[in-house]
């Protein structure tokens, strides 16, 4: 759920003056920390940021599996310092010396899903 954001205040001069004669112990005095303020559905902060969490949807593709895999400590330093996407790099990567391993046909490897 994204938040809108919109010039006009959130918050009238009643509204925040009522929300702090509600809570004396909890309001801050100075406006600029009113300007951020988000209204919210209530249940609490736990609540709030769970709404504000994007859920990741269904998979378009198939999953990719987890696993460890040992690499050479300036390997692995240059893979990350290739920058962000370095697995999916290293993954096609892979894919495409299976492809031409000797010996081995697509089919072989990846059976009709795959490449």
């Amino acid at each position: 759920m994204k938040q809108n954001i919109s010039s006009k205040p959130l918050f009238s001069a009643q509204q925040i003056s009522a929300a702090v004669a509600a809570a004396p112990e909890a309001h801050s005095t100075h406006q600029e920390s009113w300007a951020q303020a988000v209204v919210t559905q209530g249940g609490g902060v736990d609540a709030t940021l769970a709404q504000l969490r994007r859920a990741r949807g269904p998979q378009k593709t198939a999953l990719k599996v987890p696993t460890t895999i040992r690499f050479d400590a300036d390997v692995l330093a240059a893979l990350k310092a290739s920058g962000k996407g370095w697995q999916t790099r290293v993954n096609d990567a892979m894919r495409d010396w299976l492809k031409h391993a000797p010996g081995t046909t697509p089919g072989d490897v990846f059976g009709k899903q795959g490449g």
